[in-house]
């Protein structure tokens, strides 16, 4: 299958967007998977994501939460990045929404039929739209941040959610996810969560390689998860 790729402009609150999105042209109408990006911004790691999503014959949508162009480059400068947006989950979930809208423009898009998806930060952007009640059919997040984001509480969650999680990563302890399941059956979801023993956070992540500050690659689980993953969008979308 030959895939093509593009970027596509949007906005908020007057900052300018740039979502990276791959798909199979030879489709006039396809499901999409959006992809929310990790700490540092829309990277070659989501883009990466947006090619294998594209070339199983969905849409790729690799959304922008920072701004065109934003990458922050040194731990300090991720977390500078990644903590308005945290602190204020509000403003996180309508910009995601806006994500949701620009790809919902695409005329090859099956506007009934998207998912999200997300890596660490992005996890929790996953899990934020499924719980603001965002038009999204399914959410994955993979080793993403489980915290509540304190204006859901109450909501009833109509996206199927499932969380693919390394046992021993230490920004998502085990307590907080069985606090993760707690929420998600209060909030009435149809819920999954994948754990992995002697897995770290950012276990997808070819380049995790930071014992100390508990990134790792786990090819294991990557694979393990992906394969889990071609499941859950085929279930949500056949």
């Amino acid at each position: 299958m030959s895939t093509t790729s593009e970027l596509v402009e949007y906005t908020h609150n007057g900052s300018v967007l740039e979502a990276y999105v791959a798909r199979d042209p030879s489709k006039d109408k396809s499901p999409c998977v959006l992809i929310c990006h990790a700490w540092s911004g829309r990277s070659d790691h989501e883009q990466e994501i947006a090619q294998k999503i594209a070339e199983l014959g969905y849409v790729g949508f690799a959304l922008d939460v920072y701004g065109k162009g934003v990458l922050g480059s040194t731990t300090e400068e991720c977390n500078g990045l990644m903590t308005p947006f945290v602190e204020d989950r509000s403003m996180l979930q309508d910009r995601l929404k806006t994500g949701l809208t620009a790809a919902q423009k695409l005329d090859y898009v099956s506007t009934d039929r998207i998912a999200v998806s997300g890596y660490c930060f992005g996890g929790l952007c996953a899990l934020d739209m499924a719980r603001s009640g965002a038009d999204v059919k399914g959410a994955a997040a993979f080793h993403g941040l489980f915290n509540k984001p304190g204006n859901t509480d109450g909501n009833l969650i109509a996206a199927k959610v499932v969380a693919f999680h390394g046992w021993d990563d230490p920004m998502a302890k085990p307590e907080d996810a069985v606090a993760f399941a707690a929420e998600m059956s209060d909030a009435g979801a149809d819920w999954q969560l994948h754990a992995y023993g002697g897995t770290m956070h950012a276990f997808t992540n070819k380049q995790a390689n930071d014992p100390v500050f508990g990134t790792v690659y786990n090819a294991d689980a990557d694979a393990r998860s992906w394969r889990t993953f071609i499941d859950f969008l085929a279930e949500l979308f056949g």
